[in-house]
């Protein structure tokens, strides 16, 4: 089947929640929240099959510098099949002229995946959180 991928900022709640829920992700849990953001973020792809939202990356930035990309999730039913790495091809296209692009990877697995894209840990630097689930 093939994936389109697009930028778009407009999704509906149910679309969200069940693809951010279909990773187990709390965010899932508050899909008016996700429409808001999304129409907020800087930049967001999308990756869709038969219309079907399968993918996502949504990041924000400063305009010039920093951006920070703050979401890449696929459909663990679409995974391995290479739509994570278009979306982060995508990204890195649309930030290509920034100094810094920045993530957080939540295990050793995603830490793995961005490597391959240049992404590295800095030992020197720790990402700190304030979460109110």
């Amino acid at each position: 089947m093939v994936v389109i991928y697009q930028k778009e900022q407009t999704f509906s709640t149910q679309e969200l929640k069940r693809l951010f829920q279909s990773v187990h992700w709390e965010s899932g849990d508050y899909p008016q929240k996700l429409v808001y953001a999304m129409q907020n973020f800087d930049c967001v792809w999308s990756a869709r099959e038969n219309g079907n939202l399968i993918g996502l990356a949504a990041a924000m930035s400063d305009g010039i510098m920093t951006a920070y990309i703050h979401y890449l999730l696929v459909d663990p039913c679409a995974q391995k099949r290479g739509i994570g790495s278009a979306l982060m091809k995508h990204m890195l296209e649309e930030y290509k002229d920034y100094l810094r692009v920045l993530l957080v990877a939540d295990n050793v697995d995603l830490e793995k995946f961005y490597v391959q894209f240049g992404f590295y840990l800095n030992d020197n630097k720790k990402p700190m959180y304030l979460e109110r689930f």
